[in-house]
């Protein structure tokens, strides 16, 4: 990989301060090393057509770099239409605990809220 370059501006998605915190302590909890960055992006299926993926990766020659709320993210830039405005929170209540994902882009949701069509 030659260098690393933030995009610069506006990031397409926000990560408030409760989902950060969750992922600072799932970062140190399974020993993930500052090389590693957290990857967001949309995959085909689920019961809506589309569904979230996320999770901790190294940085991968197609992808995006963005510092959202002090937190490293990758995207492929193709992913940006269906996540752009987006925002990713961390709920914990008596009914959810998880990430919830608000994207105003999705069109028709399904009720475990990781799924939408957009």
């Amino acid at each position: 990989m030659s260098e690393t370059k933030d995009i610069v501006g506006m990031a397409p998605l926000t990560l408030t301060d409760g989902a950060v915190k969750e992922l600072k302590k799932i970062m140190a909890a399974q020993n993930i090393s500052d090389d590693h960055g957290l990857r967001i992006g949309v995959k085909g299926g689920g019961c809506s057509g589309f569904s979230y993926s996320m999770g901790f990766d190294v940085q991968k020659e197609k992808d995006q770099i963005y510092t959202i709320n002090g937190m490293k993210v990758f995207m492929e830039k193709a992913h940006g239409i269906y996540l752009l405005g987006m925002e990713i929170d961390w709920e914990e209540g008596l009914n959810n605990r998880g990430f919830s994902f608000n994207n105003p882009n999705a069109t028709d949701t399904c009720g475990c809220g990781t799924s939408f069509s957009a």
